[in-house]
């Protein structure tokens, strides 16, 4: 018989969850974000965080509660955002900060979920992503403390490609629209962004799903081989979705 993985609440999905743990978080902006798992690991008051995602949230929602509170550590991210403590703590020295262009951070989450250490991108060649140079972090003078290592890069074809690792964490959260018990999950829309991606590359890997259906396997993104544990949301949970420019056409 298949695993029955659906957890009972919010504290039983972060079982295990320790300081300096890291997590790969599905979404893009507020679109598509494990916004409960979010706030229950808020609630665990893990810190010292490392987290691989597209960005870090908004002041005030998705992972900016988390780093708003000083949790974070590390980011891995391909955008920065709008968020204004995220500055103020990266050019403060308080954060470190890895920027990853948008596709190699998105190829760097399925190769590590797939198995796959390593792969060489033209993304970046010729940049700082590729020579090194770029501030992790910096002192609380605005200098820089740590910088980017160089890469290695290797030519194709007559091509230049740059090595970029893949990526595992102990952890991963994404929000899904449907899910089956076994983990198997559908996203709807622009959610179907980094959810699938970032849920390969967590070791364990955290489903928060807005309906609990059975699914026509051609109906399924993500088997549920990638996920471990299934927390079905409330009817208010699942309607709870943040806006993050609310605009309006005539």
């Amino acid at each position: 018989m298949r695993k029955d993985k659906v957890v009972a609440t919010p504290e039983e999905a972060l079982a295990g969850v320790r300081d300096g743990a890291s997590f790969a978080v599905g979404g893009f902006g507020l679109s598509g974000i494990p916004n409960v798992l979010i706030k229950a690991l808020y609630d665990t008051g893990a810190s010292g965080l490392g987290v691989v995602s597209n960005n870090c949230g908004v002041d005030g929602g998705g992972l900016g509660i988390l780093l708003a509170a000083g949790r974070i550590a590390h980011v891995t991210a391909s955008y920065i955002g709008d968020n204004k403590e995220f500055a103020r703590q990266y050019l403060a020295g308080e954060l470190e900060v890895e920027l990853t262009p948008q596709g190699s951070l998105a190829e760097r989450l399925r190769a590590g979920g797939s198995g796959i250490p390593a792969f060489y991108t033209p993304a970046g060649v010729g940049t700082p992503i590729a020579d090194g140079g770029l501030p992790l972090r910096h002192h609380p003078d605005g200098s820089i403390a740590v910088a980017s290592p160089p890469k290695e890069v290797r030519e194709f074809d007559g091509r230049p490609y740059v090595l970029e690792r893949g990526i595992r964490t102990d952890f991963a959260l994404v929000r899904a629209a449907k899910g089956d018990r076994h983990g198997n999950l559908v996203f709807n829309k622009a959610s179907r962004n980094f959810n699938p991606l970032a849920a390969m590359a967590g070791r364990v890997t955290v489903a928060e799903v807005e309906e609990l259906a059975e699914l026509d396997p051609d109906e399924v993104h993500l088997p549920g081989v990638f996920v471990q544990r299934v927390l079905v949301l409330t009817p208010e949970q699942a309607a709870d979705k943040g806006i993050e420019k609310r605009t309006i056409t005539e």
